[in-house]
């Protein structure tokens, strides 16, 4: 049985609670939700922008994957988080934008939007995945 391991990066913004940036089992990889937070400085940016949020918060994600070994060909799965329906198709472009410049072999990730409350005001949206390392 393969141990679990805590992923940590100063790539990505501490984690604010009691939990791992990330963790990795064998070539599994579950990266906490993330959001829209300079990781040098811990503040919350680009205030009612969801596009700049999604990008910032993709960023994160992304510094997160890379410290467990993987990488966007490897996400399985994205959740994504919105505070207002009337933002997903802003989301939605940001999002393509990123995870499709990202994406080399040419299969997405699927995908979940949920819209919901969020734990910070100022957060518009909050990103996790799960990756599957070969």
């Amino acid at each position: 049985m393969t141990d679990r391991t805590a992923i940590s990066t100063t790539d990505a913004p501490a984690p604010a609670h009691t939990f791992s940036q990330g963790v990795r089992k064998g070539n599994f990889v579950q990266v906490s939700g993330q959001g829209p937070v300079d990781p040098a400085t811990n503040e919350y940016l680009f205030p009612g922008d969801v596009a700049a949020q999604t990008t910032r918060t993709l960023q994160n994600v992304e510094a997160i994957l890379a410290a467990g070994g993987a990488t966007f060909d490897d996400v399985m799965m994205l959740r994504v988080y919105l505070t207002k329906r009337e933002d997903f198709a802003i989301m939605n472009d940001a999002y393509g934008e990123f995870v499709g410049s990202r994406v080399q072999g040419g299969v997405l990730p699927s995908r979940t939007t949920v819209f919901t409350g969020l734990p910070r005001e100022e957060m518009l949206v909050e990103i996790d995945a799960i990756a599957i390392v070969d």
